[in-house]
């Protein structure tokens, strides 16, 4: 098999799974217990807190353990409206993000709150003006995601933060594509929340974080005991915790080297398929891009058919994210770049890892150029 769909998940990192394997058998004590078995847990715990807080540079207190993004994003705009209703009712986000900030939205809409969606560009990069213009007297947050799901195109972090900053904004940055793959500056982009799961950088699946910066009035949105601060309540997750420290420990350790080799395969890809596949073009920024990241049109095919004659050969690849692949639409991150609907069609992802090889790359790139011309004789 061939496995070039990082960006839906990761295998979890042998490493990761050795560092969790005594939380399941060995160490099995709830964390909130007083004793001291359930103290080893707990002290397991508050040191994947510390891991995770040192790769971003802020407050162990201000890193709070969830499920996994969805429940991030989530939390970050659900309980952040509610909680400075007093101060307004708007908030900013782009048409470009993950269903878990657009659904999200949606909720926050049908209780009376508003919903400002900024357009992007061909890139799928926001306007910096626009964002500005849209910010009103009772605009509350900003929600942008730092690197998309779909395309890879990364935002120009730091300006938004400094827009968001003047202007009194809280921002938040969905950092699910991006955590752990390139380097992140909270402080230097002024975030004040940022989501991450575990299984987008080698960690398993079900386990993310909230960082919050210490000050912020929002509530608990899972109510019950006073784990997390009183902030989130449920037993903690001990093996997915330990093991999503020990993803980021290796993910940050060694992140130049990854990011220096999968730019060059991701270039050298690029260059190949559009130079070789009649019609074939890169969707979203060459330049602005997490280093990974291929979104390609085949003009003239279906992108479904390309990936279910992808997967006969055993390549794995995706014609959308993860989370949408069953929708009958088109992409609504294609459709704000521009594409029309027949092209929004015709894109497939590709998202490279750790383990991915150039012969994988070649093989993958004759196969491609086999099937698509198979395709477009339809």
């Amino acid at each position: 098999m061939i496995y070039l769909d990082h960006a839906a998940t990761t295998p979890t990192a042998s490493e990761v799974r050795a560092a969790m394997e005594p939380y399941y058998q060995r160490r099995y004590g709830n964390a909130s217990t007083p004793y001291e078995f359930g103290q080893h847990s707990r002290e397991a715990v508050e040191n994947a807190r510390k891991i995770i807080a040192d790769t971003l540079g802020v407050q162990t207190s201000e890193i709070y353990f969830t499920s996994g993004g969805t429940e991030s994003d989530n939390w970050a705009l659900k309980a952040t409206m509610e909680a400075y209703a007093f101060r307004g009712r708007h908030m900013i986000t782009t048409q470009i993000e993950h269903h878990a900030i657009g659904n999200t939205c949606e909720y926050l809409r049908k209780r009376g709150f508003e919903v400002t969606e900024l357009s992007v560009d061909r890139d799928g990069r926001i306007s910096l003006e626009q964002l500005e213009r849209a910010i009103r007297q009772d605009t509350v947050l900003i929600s942008i995601m730092c690197a998309n799901n779909e395309i890879g195109t990364l935002q120009d972090m730091e300006a938004i933060g400094e827009i968001a900053r003047r202007r009194g904004v809280i921002f938040h940055t969905d950092a699910v594509q991006a955590y752990g793959q390139i380097p992140i500056d909270v402080n230097g982009w002024n975030v004040q929340m940022l989501s991450a799961s575990s299984h987008k950088f080698y960690g398993p699946k079900g386990c993310g974080f909230l960082y919050m910066k210490q000050g912020l009035r929002t509530e608990s949105m899972i109510h019950g005991g006073s784990q997390e601060s009183g902030r989130r309540a449920g037993t903690e997750n001990v093996p997915g915790i330990v093991g999503m420290a020990k993803a980021a420990q290796l993910a940050f350790a060694h992140m130049d080297e990854t990011m220096e080799r999968e730019t060059w395969m991701r270039d050298r890809m690029i260059h190949h398929i559009c130079s070789e596949i009649p019609g074939a073009f890169l969707v979203g920024s060459q330049t602005h891009r997490l280093p990974g990241n291929l979104n390609i049109c085949f003009p003239g095919i279906q992108a479904s058919n390309l990936v279910l004659l992808l997967d006969e050969a055993g390549i794995c690849v995706s014609a959308g994210s993860a989370c949408n692949t069953s929708e009958a639409e088109p992409s609504h991150v294609l459709k704000a770049v521009g594409l029309s609907d027949a092209q929004a069609y015709a894109c497939i992802r590709m998202t490279l890892g750790r383990d991915t090889t150039v012969q994988e790359l070649q093989e993958t790139l004759r196969t491609l150029k086999r099937l698509v011309k198979i395709l477009k004789k339809r």
